[in-house]
């Protein structure tokens, strides 16, 4: 067991890097690994020592955080004798804050028990403009000691860290949450193309749904750019598919039904089909106006999408 102050930051994507950043701004020590060269150069730039294996970066780090994209990653990183298990020493304290199945999770968590190391699941809620601000949400399960002793650290880059049980139960929270917004997605869809059927002006529509009773922060935080037709991807339409890929796995393993879930998966399957996959994930827009019929959105400029 080490009693070193510094962490350790597996995964320096679009998520990870800014949170790490915060935790190096904050004054701890972080030692970053990527499998990018690039992300590597970025860690540099923001105050993380970057480090060429996994077995270096988080040699005498206590805390150790992990971000990455998938399944496929998550088991590929952690599991096998060159794994993050084996690398980190009995004793010290796995916060994993990616958007995984539970089936890939639990088995991560039972590598980690065999090893003598504290594993909590941490998927957090909020896209890299909250990471960059330290606003994301935390949704914790596992050992709850091991939680008190990491939300020192982790207050670097979030607002609130809710413990939710001591097994798989933030993995279920995280994929309940992200149900609900890309649910709203498409309702907000439909809901604007009724507008511009009526011959509402698209920005006040806008206005009024943020000021209405259904002016959510994800309403209010989409405002903006869906007044400038700005569809650049905070997450992607591609990145919500695979997430409700994951909701459904899990609903229909737990007999839940989520036909919701089911039909908003088909959106964004059209939404990837016909070009729109690396758009932000309310491009359910482009999904409803075209089978709503309507023209291509012409601004108060002219211009035409």
């Amino acid at each position: 067991m080490t009693t070193s102050n510094k962490v350790a930051w597996i995964g320096l994507g679009k998520l990870g890097l800014p949170m790490a950043a915060r935790i190096a701004a904050a004054g701890t020590p972080v030692q970053g690994f990527d499998l990018s060269a690039e992300r590597m150069v970025l860690a540099e730039q923001v105050g993380i020592t970057a480090h060429l294996s996994l077995a270096t970066a988080v040699e005498g780090c206590r805390l150790v955080f992990v971000s990455i994209p998938d399944d496929r990653a998550l088991l590929g990183l952690h599991l096998g004798p060159d794994g993050l298990v084996e690398a980190m020493a009995p004793g010290s304290v796995l916060i994993e804050t990616s958007t995984v199945s539970i089936e890939a999770s639990a088995r991560v968590a039972e590598a980690a028990d065999a090893r003598g190391i504290a594993y909590l699941r941490s998927p957090v809620s909020g896209n890299p403009v909250a990471a960059e601000s330290g606003t994301l949400s935390a949704m914790v399960s596992g050992p709850r000691e091991a939680l008190e002793e990491a939300v020192p650290v982790m207050a670097a880059f979030t607002k609130a860290q809710y413990w939710l049980g001591d097994a798989e139960q933030a993995r279920y929270a995280k994929l309940a949450i992200n149900l609900m917004i890309a649910v709203s997605a498409g309702m907000m869809g439909e809901a604007l193309a009724m507008a511009r059927k009526g011959n509402i002006g698209w920005e006040a529509m806008l206005d009024l749904m943020a000021d209405s009773a259904v002016g959510s922060p994800m309403v209010k935080y989409k405002t903006q750019p869906l007044k400038d037709r700005d569809f650049t991807a905070t997450f992607s339409a591609a990145q919500m598919a695979k997430d409700l890929d994951l909701i459904l796995g899990c609903a229909h393993a737990d007999g839940v039904a989520v036909p919701l879930a089911a039909q908003m998966r088909e959106a964004y399957s059209s939404l990837i089909g016909t070009g729109h996959g690396e758009d932000d994930y309310i491009a359910t827009i482009h999904h409803t106006e075209r089978l709503s019929g309507l023209p291509a959105f012409e601004s108060a400029t002219g211009a035409r999408e």
